[in-house]
């Protein structure tokens, strides 16, 4: 028989985040700190307008690029939190959460050859997406030492006459590195000097400790160079929903509402009417959940500083990033060891590029009570590593 599989989507492994959350999920009295899931339930009063738009009978198709309605509310809420200024009718497309925004955005742009920058560590989302928009992904190794942001550096190291679109994916998944708004405007300058467009993925823009968020398009000259990819997933607690959107210029986003037409048709019309209460009226929510984020935060990197683990302090999302390099281990087998042996489930580093080796993703999305009772196990295991157990 023909081979019916494409080689291309064959030589694409599968996530690394997953291996292990399918193996918890059939592991008891395992306790899992690997997915980027709040444990948060969605807020009430979001919950109560999805529940209401069922009971009047809204289920129907909504516009390709979404409700107007909501785009107007997102459209508002990025002026009113970041000062940034998009018209909702030609400029926004609301999207099966962030990742269908990446997906399309990358389809859009690319030709085949084109070259995207990809800083890593980071979501493990943007290569495998390059490769499938037949572009041509090129990794830049972010390090600890410059506290995981991208360097000016680094940036010029690796653009060629090729390079078409630099990711920005800060805060950042897993790290915890955020960009402040001097770094920013040195990677701006770059970018146009050399005629660049950025993804700039902002899923967790409203979980930052301490500084601010800035967004890249907030800079002259970028915001017509750059697509911006938010969602409701991380700061409103609404994973499940599946709702997202991208932000950018009308040229790029005319042609990704083409491919999302075609491919998804509308994200689901209940999460639209759901989104509009969140972005209308959820900024206490955020504020409430990101200083519950903020106490686990500290609470985990004192736990690891008790048990003797070197972690950069993250100062976004709600990750942080040990290094069990001490161990002569890798990753993956610190992980599985873990699993096995406390029935601790983290992902290995490498799960977002080979620069994660020696380090380990903890999510600290989930409550006090888990974190302590994993983290105690987590600290036993690292006491028999060390002999004093």
């Amino acid at each position: 028989m023909r081979n019916p599989l494409s080689e291309r989507i064959v030589e694409i492994p599968p996530s690394g985040i997953r291996k292990f959350f399918d193996i918890v999920s059939e592991m008891k009295d395992a306790i899992s700190l690997g997915v980027g899931e709040p444990d948060f339930d969605t807020p009430w009063h979001i919950r109560e307008e999805g529940i209401y738009s069922l009971e009047k009978g809204k289920t129907f198709y909504t516009s390709n690029a979404g409700l107007n309605h909501l785009r107007v509310e997102i459209s508002n809420y990025l002026r009113r939190r970041f000062e940034l200024s998009y018209d909702p009718q030609r400029e926004m497309v609301v999207t099966v959460g962030g990742s269908e925004a990446i997906d399309i955005a990358l389809r859009a742009m690319l030709d085949p050859g084109d070259e995207v920058l990809v800083p890593q560590p980071s979501f493990v989302s943007y290569v495998p997406c390059t490769i499938l928009a037949n572009g041509v992904p090129v990794v830049i190794d972010l390090e600890e030492k410059d506290q995981f942001k991208l360097t000016k550096e680094k940036l010029l190291e690796k653009i060629t006459p090729k390079t078409k679109i630099l990711v920005l994916p800060f805060p950042n998944n897993p790290t915890g590195a955020i960009m402040e708004a001097h770094e920013l405007e040195e990677i701006a300058k770059i970018v146009v000097e050399h005629d660049l467009y950025v993804l700039s993925d902002e899923i967790y823009a409203e979980l930052t400790y301490g500084v601010k968020h800035v967004s890249i398009a907030s800079f002259p000259g970028m915001k017509e160079r750059t697509i911006l990819i938010n969602g409701f997933s991380k700061a409103y607690a609404m994973t499940g929903w599946r709702l997202g959107y991208v932000a950018g210029p009308a040229v790029i986003v005319e042609q990704m509402l083409k491919i999302h037409q075609f491919a998804i048709m509308c994200a689901p019309t209940t999460s639209q009417y759901a989104a509009i209460a969140a972005v209308r009226d959820g900024d206490s929510d955020i504020e409430s959940m990101c200083e519950s984020y903020d106490q686990r935060r500290r609470f985990v990197l004192h736990s690891f500083q008790e048990m003797g683990l070197d972690c950069f302090e993250p100062e976004g999302a709600f990750y942080a990033f040990p290094s069990i390099k001490r161990f002569g281990m890798t990753s993956d087998e610190f992980a599985t060891r873990l699993l096995q042996e406390e029935k601790v489930a983290v992902v290995p580093g490498t799960a977002f590029g080979d620069c994660g080796e020696g380090f380990l993703r903890v999510s600290y999305a989930y409550s006090l009570k888990n974190l302590k009772e994993a983290l105690g196990r987590m600290e036993q295991f690292v006491k028999r590593l060390d002999g004093k157990a």
